[in-house]
């Protein structure tokens, strides 16, 4: 009967353990609930940000299934490892949201949560379930400063390859920098076609999507991984490729409207396609790593 009782706890479902910490819930929803309208209002309503709340959903449900495999492991964490890491990321957030930095404020957050749910479940699980508790920082959008350093490399090569290949084609194209003209009209590759941001969440998206699949053959997973970021890079061509053709044939209205648009959910299918392409080609080297594993 002992056994059956000391049992009991382990086995209550993660509603029945939310319910009993609802003053944890609580604060935590004091945190959360303005961060994300404010994550919302300031990075999801760009273009760049529209997957945004997709990766969200992902990571509350890789949390609940990783909590829900291994909720019979569950120990308290030790307190003294958990303040260490919440008392400055709570002062990190202060600070933050003082200054308005939302990128600074999910960073924040999400380190918040991991901690909490280190003290509340524990080392064994909380390194279970390390991808999980890690795929949060993806929520972060990438500072604007960042995404213009590091993307003028990639915003010239993407409009170099374009300015060429359509030239020789016998279209009638010139390129100055990141800028194209084509007849009448000059296009700027922005960030949100060639840009950190869209890729940063295309690989959010691109790991969700190994991890779900090759977890357990972890070698595979990272010879898989390493081929999103080209995927990503290649769907960005692609498709300032087609809003430079759309623009010549149709006009710039048509191209910087709905068109724009549609290209950007192009993008989001085209990597995704890559990646599961990549996997149906990679079949005979992940079954080589699972004989080896055997």
């Amino acid at each position: 009967m002992a056994s059956e009782a000391e049992g009991q706890p382990a086995g209550s479902s993660i509603i029945d353990k939310l319910v009993e910490r609802w003053p944890l819930v609580l604060g935590l929803a004091i945190l959360c609930i303005p961060s994300l309208v404010e994550l919302g209002r300031q990075a999801w309503t760009r273009e760049n940000g529209v997957h945004g709340p997709l990766i969200l959903a992902t990571w509350i449900w890789l949390l609940w299934r990783g909590v829900e495999e291994a909720r019979g492991e569950s120990r308290p964490g030790r307190l003294l490892p958990a303040m260490i890491v919440l008392i400055p990321a709570l002062t990190l957030f202060v600070g933050a949201w003082a200054f308005d930095f939302i990128s600074l404020i999910i960073v924040a957050l999400v380190t918040v949560i991991i901690a909490m749910i280190y003290l509340e479940l524990g080392p064994a699980i909380s390194k279970q379930i390390w991808f999980p508790l890690a795929y949060g920082y993806f929520l972060v959008p990438p500072p604007g400063y960042a995404v213009d350093t590091l993307t003028l490399p990639l915003k010239s090569a993407i409009s170099q390859f374009v300015s060429q290949a359509l030239y020789g084609l016998g279209y009638p194209i010139v390129q100055s920098g990141v800028s194209l003209y084509i007849a009448q009209y000059q296009l700027l590759v922005e960030d949100a076609c060639s840009g950190l941001s869209s890729m940063f969440s295309l690989l959010a998206l691109g790991l969700f999507y190994v991890y779900l699949m090759h977890r357990s053959n972890w070698r595979y997973a990272v010879v898989l991984a390493l081929f999103i970021i080209p995927a990503a890079i290649l769907a960005n061509l692609i498709r300032v490729l087609a809003i430079v053709l759309i623009t010549y044939y149709f006009g710039n209205e048509v191209a910087q409207g709905v068109i724009h648009e549609t290209t950007g959910m192009l993008l989001f299918i085209i990597t995704l396609l890559s990646v599961f392409l990549i996997d149906k080609l990679l079949t005979p080297l992940r079954l080589r790593f699972e004989e080896k594993r055997a």
